[in-house]
């Protein structure tokens, strides 16, 4: 019994370790954009079809970054935030967040648009972009 103990303990201290999980990830608008901050929640809108002031860019699907994003911000599961999409599209509302493979990627479409918001690790973070909201 005390060895199954020890097993279980060490197999849930491994898998702590090994989940990949970014030190901060940050929101990034245009540096021309007057915004200064948002919070979690506002940010939420644009990623979930509630507003369009911003034009919301994605993260290649599947991606950490992603992932982290669904869950600290959205508080969603991506078969969550899919159906929300899905839903949105067939009425004819909405079309979802374009999405691009790599941070940089994200800061290019972001400089051409002034009205396009994404989020990046904030170690990608540059004078491209402008940070208004850090997620720990």
């Amino acid at each position: 019994m005390k060895q199954m103990i020890r097993s279980l303990a060490m197999t849930a201290c491994l898998s702590v370790i090994t989940i990949p999980a970014f030190a901060e990830l940050v929101i990034v608008i245009n540096p021309q954009n007057d915004i200064k901050s948002m919070t979690a929640s506002q940010v939420a809108q644009y990623f979930l079809g509630g507003s369009v002031q911003f034009t919301p860019i994605e993260q290649a699907n599947g991606s950490p970054i992603r992932l982290e994003f669904y869950k600290k911000v959205l508080e969603k599961e991506p078969p969550q935030v899919q159906a929300i999409w899905a839903r949105i599209v067939f009425t004819g509302k909405g079309k979802p967040p374009r999405e691009l493979k790599t941070s940089d990627e994200i800061k290019k479409a972001i400089r051409e648009n002034v009205n396009a918001i994404g989020y990046i690790e904030k170690t990608a973070v540059d004078d491209s972009v402008k940070v208004i909201a850090s997620i720990p």
